[in-house]
């Protein structure tokens, strides 16, 4: 009976450490689960704000493409202007 009983404590002693181990194999599981989702989440915020600087570079980059064009054509209508007014003036 006595060796029943041992057999009986020692079991359960078992079952116990590798629930408790399970339990923390499991939080463990969790926990590098939660880091994994926060480190892509911080990549996809990463590649957004990317993305959004490089909208704003390229919509800079046209503002400035335009400008200089009106400001080439505004030179040159001037000239042709200037140049038509002096040629009646001779």
């Amino acid at each position: 009976m006595t060796i029943q009983l041992v057999v009986v404590v020692v079991v359960v002693v078992v079952v116990v450490v590798a629930l408790e181990v399970e339990i923390v194999v499991v939080a463990v599981v969790v926990v590098v689960e939660v880091v994994v989702v926060l480190v892509v989440l911080v990549v996809v915020v990463v590649m957004v704000v990317v993305a959004v600087i490089a909208i704003v570079v390229v919509v800079v980059v046209v503002v400035v493409v335009v400008v200089v064009v009106v400001v080439v054509v505004v030179v040159v209508v001037v000239f042709v202007v200037v140049m038509i007014i002096v040629e009646i003036a001779m």
